[in-house]
């Protein structure tokens, strides 16, 4: 065969390259807009981040359940991967919002104000997750005529809750603190700087 003579991909085959090409900024892309939305609700450049820490713990157990299940990552995977975007970063919207608030209204500490978060947002949260993955049991089960594309779903969905359940309940709370430490740096720095004024004493600062 001549050496000028190059195989290419068409038809759905192709549709599926292209797709898989553009995973990386689809999730790019909703990662931005949940930052975006998150920051202009909270009105803050930093409770978005500690929200968002949650989604690593879902993606990674939703990779390691299609490996334990021999699955591939397909377009199928990719849409649970978007759906526990949603789901996953409500876990940490429960607790972020609860402790925000009693900071403000209550005067705690966010060491205080976080910890009374996880002890009263456990069973919400709990309650919530489950329900998700039963609802999502089904499709990774399935079997019969189309299964082979649902299962992908299903079993993302629920090894990313699993996976998120386990560890949002003892990273969430660690990300929250550290944020609020940097933040506090980088109000001395402002203030060192002539950039904002002091605090006065237990006066919240904009976040």
């Amino acid at each position: 065969m001549p050496t000028s003579v190059h195989g290419t991909f068409a038809g759905t085959a192709k549709t599926y390259q292209q797709s898989v090409g553009n995973e990386p900024v689809l999730i790019l892309a909703a990662i931005v807009a949940i930052y975006l939305v998150l920051g202009i609700l909270y009105e803050s450049y930093a409770h978005p981040f500690t929200i968002l820490s949650t989604l690593p713990s879902a993606g990674i157990g939703a990779v390691l359940a299609l490996m334990l299940f021999n699955k591939e990552f397909s377009l199928i995977a990719l849409i649970g991967v978007f759906l526990l975007i949603g789901i996953v970063k409500k876990n940490a919207i429960m607790m972020i919002d609860f402790a925000i608030e009693a900071e403000r209204t209550e005067g705690l500490s966010p060491r205080d104000a976080i910890f009374k978060a996880c002890l009263l947002r456990f069973r919400p949260i709990l309650m919530t997750t489950m329900a998700a993955i039963l609802g999502a049991v089904p499709l990774a089960l399935g079997h019969g005529d189309g299964a082979e594309l649902r299962q992908p779903l299903g079993i993302a969905i629920v090894g990313g809750l699993v996976v998120s359940q386990l560890l949002t309940l003892f990273t969430t709370p660690v990300v929250y603190l550290y944020v609020d430490r940097a933040k506090k740096r980088i109000q001395k720095f402002k203030v060192w700087l002539g950039l904002a004024s002091a605090e006065k004493p237990g006066a919240l600062a904009p976040v």
